[in-house]
């Protein structure tokens, strides 16, 4: 098979309403570019069945190529799916809402061949409600501190990459992943530009505030060892403030004659040493789980259907 210029990778969950929209301003955009291009749309097993709607695209349009998967693995291993199978010299990632515009693909590839390997949208005017943005921005501090990176939390996953960058991306085979991060790790020659997004098309986003939590816990586990620096830390320092109650406890005996030992801060002390050692057998427990996820060495996603696979 022959490559294409551009491959636009999209996984597909909810919305839709909006797949039609988004095939017929993708191709506006790219045929008004003069680029050849292919689309790949990822069903990672949507509730609204929008597979039907992917399979009327495919059959209409060769250059869209279809990947439904067996179930849902979520949206940064339905990008790796669809990254897996593109041929585009440049790749787009963009979401399927229709919150990242296809006509500032142009934009993006533009600024690409001033000399970038990638080229990362950045919200000007976010369309997330305030709790939305206020998390996302705690995120992006915590997990700078623990990974010591410098990442940009108005950075989306809508972006343009060099296929070499994307090679790159697709030989990390982590299950804990996440797209911007993994690209902004690789290094390359990379910058944003400004976008202005718009309103999701349809619906709301499945991102649960638990959800969000538990990505958050995985992937700074998943790329950081200080979670398991803090935990001895603070055995340490317990240990070394109970050493020193010792020693206060005996020239105070010594000096002072018998003391009382007080029920309160007996109790105090074993809640206080038993949530502790709880909370480090915790952490390591995360890392222990990681461990186990990964050497199972099982497939980051199963793929159960594919259209136009020879003719893309």
């Amino acid at each position: 098979m022959e490559n294409v210029d551009i491959s636009v990778v999209v996984p597909v969950y909810g919305c839709r309403a909006a797949l039609f929209e988004l095939h017929r301003r993708i191709s506006a955009t790219l045929e008004a570019m003069g680029v050849s291009f292919e689309l790949v749309l990822v069903d990672d097993q949507c509730p609204q069945g929008s597979w039907e709607d992917i399979a009327r695209i495919c059959e209409t349009d060769h250059r869209v190529k279809g990947i439904r998967l067996s179930r849902n693995f979520g949206q940064i291993r339905a990008i790796t799916a669809g990254l897996d199978v593109s041929r585009g010299s440049w790749v787009v990632v963009m979401d399927c809402d229709l919150q990242d515009r296809p006509e500032s693909i142009k934009e993006l590839y533009e600024t690409a061949l001033e000399g970038y390997d990638v080229v990362f949208a950045r919200r000007a005017k976010r369309k997330d409600g305030f709790i939305t943005k206020l998390l996302s921005r705690s995120f992006y501090k915590v997990y700078d501190y623990f990974t010591d990176g410098n990442y940009d939390a108005s950075l989306c996953n809508f972006s343009i990459s060099r296929r070499v960058v994307i090679d790159a991306y697709c030989s990390m085979r982590e299950h804990n992943r996440a797209y911007t991060m993994f690209i902004k790790w690789l290094g390359f020659k990379q910058t944003a530009i400004e976008l202005e997004g718009d309103e999701r098309f349809e619906g709301a986003s499945s991102y649960s505030l638990s959800k969000k939590i538990a990505m958050a816990s995985e992937l700074i586990t998943a790329q950081s060892a200080k979670p398991l620096k803090f935990a001895m830390m603070a055995g340490f320092v317990i240990a070394s403030c109970a050493f020193i109650f010792l020693i206060v406890t005996v020239v105070r005996y010594f000096f002072f004659g018998p003391i009382a030992v007080g029920y309160t801060s007996t109790i105090a002390s074993i809640y206080l040493m038993g949530g502790l050692i709880l909370a480090a057998i915790g952490v390591v427990g995360l890392y222990v789980g990681n461990v186990f996820t990964e050497v199972k060495k099982r497939p980051l996603y199963v793929i159960s259907e594919m259209l136009n696979e020879e003719e893309s």
